[in-house]
């Protein structure tokens, strides 16, 4: 049986491909306003790349319910078992998306015991990077070169919005651009380990660091610092939802 998991997120689509329990492939493309679009684009590629017989469509994510699919799961329950996939045993994850971020807590074998989850605000998100960054000329994908000798600038403002008057304010108070980034860095790395804290989460125990700022290694040093334990990432650390998906495909499915 081969099983795609679906993840619609709001700034990047992914998808994985198992076959039975082996992980073949991943893909990954922006939502960019077209949530419905972007998932039939990484199940088409799918379809194009491999000749899929018995083939499963797990969704989760914002636009889980917006293509015909064999299951539908919540995105903390995915994140959970994806967590477990990529770190087994793993009781604390941290995932930061484009719109979101969650805090959750796992009972060591996937199942989600307790979770924190914050959508209403752009603040400690990775569109709050991305924004941040546009605003000091940089490209978000050059963030750990750019901060890479950089000492954190105090960001007291974590609305985006003011942040961003903040930031234009402390440029023109000739304050390097690299240290205004990694202050920007550090607050949310201070706002994020609050909502991590409200877990109650066992100190200095290892954090599954996922979604799309974990590509980051600067962010995780920094986060390490803030939430006092390690902070550990896997290389598909983006794909954490739709490993999950695929995951409870794959038992539920069969």
């Amino acid at each position: 049986m081969y099983t795609i998991g679906l993840d619609s997120g709001s700034t990047t689509t992914k998808g994985v491909l198992f076959s039975n329990e082996e992980f073949i492939d991943k893909y990954l493309i922006p939502t960019a306003g077209n949530p419905k679009g972007a998932m039939m684009d990484v199940v088409d590629y799918f379809k194009r790349s491999y000749v899929l017989n018995d083939l499963k469509l797990v969704t989760t994510g914002y636009g889980r319910k917006l293509l015909p699919a064999d299951l539908v799961v919540t995105e903390i329950t995915c994140h959970g078992k994806g967590a477990e996939y990529l770190h087994p045993g793993v009781k604390q994850v941290i995932d930061i998306g484009g719109q979101d971020c969650k805090t959750i807590q796992l009972n060591g074998k996937g199942n989600v015991v307790e979770f924190s989850m914050n959508d209403r605000c752009a603040a400690g998100t990775g569109r709050f990077v991305e924004v941040m960054m546009r605003t000091l000329g940089e490209d978000i994908s050059d963030l750990d070169q750019f901060v890479q000798s950089a000492k954190p600038v105090t960001i007291n403002s974590m609305c985006t919005v003011f942040a961003e008057s903040e930031v234009i304010g402390l440029i023109s108070k000739g304050e390097d651009r690299e240290d205004i980034a990694l202050g920007v860095l550090h607050s949310i790395a201070q706002r994020i380990s609050s909502q991590y804290s409200k877990l109650r989460p066992v100190r200095g125990e290892e954090v599954l660091f996922t979604g799309g700022l974990s590509k980051s290694t600067t962010f995780a040093k920094v986060l390490e610092q803030y939430v006092a334990a390690p902070v550990r990432r896997d290389e598909l650390s983006q794909y954490a939802g739709a490993i999950g998906a695929a995951q409870i495909g794959l038992k539920k499915l069969r």
